[in-house]
């Protein structure tokens, strides 16, 4: 459970991330409540998850998913480019994920 809680927070950083353009340096009110209402539970997910995992392990995983889900965000909404070499630097993102996730699986957490 604590891994779909990290995975949540992760989701709701991507949120806030994106929140940060929409708000346009948070001049725009709205945009501006949302980025902060999914930051705070951004946190607050990250908070609950760290109940049973490593704080290292979650806040590496909760900014990974943040940082590639940010950076496809990007791509799809704001027309940002993608190439290779951005595929490949993320592909290594993901594969510390999938490393942290696993070694913690190895380690009974």
């Amino acid at each position: 459970m604590s891994w779909f809680i990290l995975f949540c927070a992760g989701l709701c950083e991507i949120s806030w991330a994106v929140g940060l353009k929409y708000s346009d340096g948070l001049k725009k009110p709205l945009p501006t409540l949302m980025t902060v209402l999914a930051l705070a539970l951004s946190i607050v997910l990250l908070a609950w998850s760290t109940r049973s995992l490593p704080i290292g392990t979650a806040y590496a995983v909760w900014t990974g998913i943040g940082a590639i889900g940010v950076v496809i965000a990007g791509v799809f909404l704001f027309g940002e480019p993608l190439n290779l070499m951005r595929l490949l630097f993320l592909s290594l993102i993901l594969i510390g994920i999938l490393g942290l996730k696993w070694s913690s699986a190895q380690s009974g957490i």
